[in-house]
């Protein structure tokens, strides 16, 4: 496991982007000014950042400021500094470190050849795979029903507690785990939540401003650093700089006692409080929403500090209110930028201001009431809609949609609170602008801001968009599929072709290759027989030998049907989830890629369900047996319904980005990530097709709208072609994300730099939904990038066959010439991936 490095962008620059080891706490530096070192420690890894006294402009120190009065308000201006900067570079995190990641995602153990073929039954028995989507019923609102309601199955071992403690928390479970406000109670909660443009932090008495409040960053794309540029002229990486403090919401009260907490953690929502000490009632509360305008500060009585590490260079206090009982303050900082406060008073006195340093205006009154701050980018419209926003922000959000054929219509609905005048204003990304539909559009303003790494955000007043999907893939099943065709069968010559493989592969041990420490890896080659299985039975038309596999698989399933799995499933009650209790059972937090910890619960249960849905296609007794244990997976990572009780809504997928987050219970300083782009899509296809098995016409309908939605997104963040304009220029050429955080990109992965490894990450695992996000148009730049001109054949490994896969998407008699070679070497066929199903699936595109 490698440890990242933390350097300030001065330092980043001054050695090239070359890592260098940072001094330890305890090494000597600048012992003269030991009170101003700060040092911030995260698991396995602390960065120094040490301020000289001369660095720091101390909250009691006062400065001559010159005042300026007009008819339009009262500008103070700061004296020049003279003898600190300005705070104006933060630290980059330039090396990966994942404490929940152990191995590669793909099974490269050496798969024994079956020393006898599997028999057929002798008598087949019939059963009728259920209809598509395109011929069921819809519900008026899709997101209105729960799968399930029922308590977890007893035979899931009950624990009260898990490894990570709930900072701060005062909810009860079920709670999320992979949402953007995670990290206000992980670790030492100092790491960022970005709510989008906007970064929060709290300062915890770090920084120059040395503040206990909560500090405010928005970072431009002429502030990101970028990473070496590779062999295909693209850098490796962009990221943001942390750190920033240009303006921080705080109080007198606050000091070295002041504790974090949380309350009302919802999918799209939750609730940030600063105190004095743990036993004292909030000072501020800040609530947090994706998207918001403002970032929102309620004072019930505390006595407001605002401060900047960047340093005022002026602070005007407008003349006109903008509202009633709402005062106007404008910030010029030293970087030139400029920041609108806010102060909507709910009680006593109006908020007034005095400019004590060019880091500090603070109130001498206690304040009741709103603060809020953001920046102004200075376009056409956005001082305008700050006034008509003011005073007004989000408390909750809700999703409601319909399907009606292959089109999808979701919604985005607020709660809102404070000022009665004025609207709701909230930052949509570039995947929701498409998407908007007519009246949605027509609230756009121009008034835009850079987001970490989803492009340009765009203002949108009111408290409902609407968007539509209009090409949901409701006639994907289960054979190989295109998104202008359909679905194909095979030719005679290719089921000749294919039936001895088939035959060879579905007799090998499913037993050995299921029985693992590991719910990702056992679900992937229970989802793997599952498709060699179903080409048998639906494609080659062999009910018999299908029905034979089809025992196995059964007997192979029913170790994680009835939790007797070699680390069994534990419903734990701390956050409100089904984990591996392997992390209980060994004590180290990487146990199965972090699952206890509820890293990548999409991929790992996806599968599962995946399996679960080609059996049960099969087989309507076993269905009916093992649905209730399948639904408890689905429900964990996809619960759409507040009606569930023992699990999150929508644990993995964020609606506001358009696809899921893998992260779990570990703070990060780069927020949330996912790297396999594919696997999510896998994990949602899942649900679709177990949706489609036990006929939850809403499951289906959700899972094809989260289908598109997550195509559009993807091709936005995670798939570039030449013409994206949401990613640097300087990025796209990589083709793919590689890892994507909240806060910077990646291409590379956690496990590996080679290149077939960075792509294939985003191909794995091939399926109907692979040429759904991954166009044509982008397969075909990927390959002349990366595996063209006999490139791909130089890789002798088990990415080789994903990539020839994936290739089957645009050229499928290539695909299929090599996996018929007779050089073919089952060294190229990753343990979670099938031969038979390579060959079907690229026989069936190509019409052989």
């Amino acid at each position: 496991m490698r440890s990242h490095r933390v350097l300030p962008i001065w330092l980043l620059w001054l050695t090239q982007g070359q890592g260098l080891t940072i001094p330890d706490a305890n090494d000597n530096l600048a012992d003269s000014h030991q009170e101003f070192k700060r040092t911030i420690a995260t698991e396995d890894q602390e960065y120094l950042t040490t301020y000289a006294k001369d660095d720091i402009i101390p909250a009691t120190e006062t400065v001559d400021v010159s005042t300026s009065k007009a008819q339009t308000g009262t500008a103070i201006v700061l004296p020049s500094l003279s003898d600190v900067e300005p705070h104006t570079e933060g630290f980059i995190v330039t090396d990966l470190y994942n404490p929940l990641q152990t191995e590669a995602p793909i099974l490269s153990t050496s798969i024994s050849s079956p020393s006898s073929l599997l028999k057929p039954v002798a008598s087949p028995t019939k059963n009728a795979q259920p209809s598509g989507l395109s011929k069921m019923a819809t519900s008026n609102d899709i997101f209105a029903n729960p799968i399930d309601t029922s308590a977890p199955l007893s035979m899931f071992s009950r624990k009260t507690d898990h490894p990570v403690p709930r900072l701060g928390i005062s909810k009860t479970a079920p709670l999320g785990t992979n949402k953007f406000y995670s990290n206000f109670y992980l670790g030492d909660q100092k790491s960022p939540v970005y709510t989008y443009p906007y970064a929060l932090s709290w300062a915890a008495g770090a920084g120059a401003a040395a503040s206990w409040g909560m500090a405010i960053s928005h970072v431009e794309a002429s502030q990101r650093v970028y990473g070496p540029v590779q062999s295909n002229k693209a850098v490796e990486y962009y990221v943001n700089p942390v750190g920033i403090q240009s303006m921080i919401i705080s109080a007198k009260e606050l000091g070295s006692k002041t504790t974090l907490t949380m309350d009302s953690l919802g999918p799209h929502y939750a609730r940030a409080m600063l105190r004095k000490d743990s036993s004292s009632a909030p000072a501020i509360t800040f609530p947090l929403a994706q998207g918001s305008l403002f970032t929102t500060a309620y004072y019930s009585g505390a006595t407001p500090f605002i401060q900047s590490s960047v340093y005022f260079k002026s602070m005007t206090q407008v003349a006109k209110d903008p509202k009633t009982n709402v005062r106007k303050f404008n910030f010029v900082l030293e970087d030139g930028t400029t920041w609108r406060l806010y102060a909507y008073k709910t009680r006593g006195d109006p908020l007034s201001l005095t400019v004590t340093n060019n880091g500090l205006a603070s109130s001498s009154k206690p304040f009741y009431g709103l603060i809020q701050i953001a920046k102004d980018p200075k376009s056409s419209k956005s001082e305008a809609v700050l006034d008509n926003g003011c005073g007004i922000y989000a408390t909750g959000m809700t999703i409601s949609g319909s399907a009606v054929g292959t089109k999808g219509t979701y919604s985005f609905t607020w709660s809102k609170s404070g000022h009665t005048s004025g609207n709701l204003w909230m930052f949509a990304l570039p995947h929701h602008l498409t998407s908007f539909d007519a009246a949605t559009t027509a609230s756009i303003r121009d008034y835009k801001l850079q987001t970490p790494t989803k492009g340009i955000a765009t203002i949108v007043g009111g408290t409902k968009w609407t968007m539509v999907e209009p090409s949901m893939p409701v006639n994907m099943g289960f054979a190989p599929w295109d998104p202008s065709k359909g679905s194909k069968g095979l030719s005679t010559k290719a089921k000749t072709t294919i039936k001895p493989i088939a035959q060879s592969e579905v007799s090998q041990d499913m037993i050995a290759q299921t029985n693992l420490d590991s719910m990702y890896f056992s679900g992937k080659a229970l989802a793997k027989f599952g498709t060699i299985i179903y080409v048998i039975n639906n494609l080659l038309g062999d009910a018999a030998l299908a029905q034979s596999g089809l025992a196995k698989l059964k007997t192979a399933f029913a170790r994680f049907g009835t939790n007797k799995q070699n680390y069994p499933l534990v419903y734990e009650s701390a956050w409100g989830g089904l984990v591996s209790s392997a992390s209980y059972v060994t004590g180290e937090s990487g146990s199965d890629f972090g699952n206890t910890y509820y890293n990548d619960h999409h991929f790992h249960y996806g599968y599962h369900i995946l399996a679960a849905a080609y059996i049960g296609s099969m087989d309507s007794k076993w269905l009916a047996a093992n649905k209730a244990y399948v639904n408890n997976l689905v429900r964990d990572f996809a619960n759409p319904s507040t009606q569930d009780k023992y699990y999150p809504q929508w644990r993995s997928f964020d609606w506001y980005h358009g696809h899921s987050w893998a992260h779990g219970l570990t703070a990060m300083w780069d927020g949330k990530d996912q790297e396999s782009s594919s696997e999510d899509i896998m994990s949602v296809y899942a649900l679709k097709m177990w949706g489609q098995v036990i006929q939850d016409t809403s499951l289906v309908a959700r899972a094809n709208l989260q289908l598109a939605v997550m195509t559009r997104a993807m091709q936005q963040y995670y798939y570039y072609t030449t013409d994206n304009t949401a990613q640097p220029s300087n990025f796209i050429g990589n083709k793919v994300a590689g890892i994507l955080f909240e806060n910077k990109i990646h291409h590379t992965t956690w496990f590996s730099p080679n290149i077939e490894a960075v792509q294939g990450i985003h191909m794995i695992p091939i399926l109907p939904p692979s040429n759904l996000a991954r166009t044509k148009t982008f397969v075909q730049q990927e390959w002349d990038t990366y595996f063209s001109s006999g490139r791909v054949d130089k890789i002798d490994n088990e990415w080789k066959g994903i990539i020839y896969g994936n290739y089957a998407t645009i050229n499928p008699s290539a695909a299929w010439t090599f996996f018929t070679s007779s050089k073919f070497d089952a060294k190229w066929i990753d343990g979670g991936a099938s031969r038979t199903w390579f060959l079907a699936y690229a026989a069936a595109l190509a019409g052989i």
